[in-house]
């Protein structure tokens, strides 16, 4: 069973860093890619990073790239995106997301991925 809930978000101010977590809390080893998303509000859901199975490979979106970091710990079930130099403009729900169990390969595509969790909210003030 797959059930991805993220933490770590919040409100915080312009220039400071966030380190966003999802964990798999319905046990199952998730050998699959996985990836963050973000919504605003009035907005479409955008991709913003993915991670391969084994981490090797991974991929940003433009206006991310330089300043967020997606990791994975595949002992401990977790991905994580450090998101620093926040600006006001990265405000959004943030969404993370499994590819199908061992679907290993990276996809900035929502509709690739099967397993999503609730969100977190991130503010940034300026």
């Amino acid at each position: 069973q797959v059930q991805l809930v993220e933490s770590g978000g919040g409100l915080v101010q312009a220039g400071t860093s966030l380190r966003l977590s999802c964990a798999n809390s319905g046990g199952t080893v998730v050998n699959s890619a996985m990836g963050w998303f973000r919504q605003a509000p009035g907005k479409d859901r955008e991709f913003v990073a993915t991670i391969s199975w084994t981490g090797r490979s991974t991929d940003y979106a433009r206006f991310v790239t330089g300043r967020f970091t997606i990791s994975r710990d595949n002992a401990n079930n977790t991905v994580y995106l450090q998101m620093n130099s926040l600006k006001p403009e990265d405000t959004a729900v943030y969404y993370c997301a499994a590819r199908s169990l061992g679907n290993y390969y990276i996809s900035g595509r929502p509709s690739e991925y099967e397993y999503w969790g609730q969100g977190t909210q991130v503010t940034v003030s300026s």
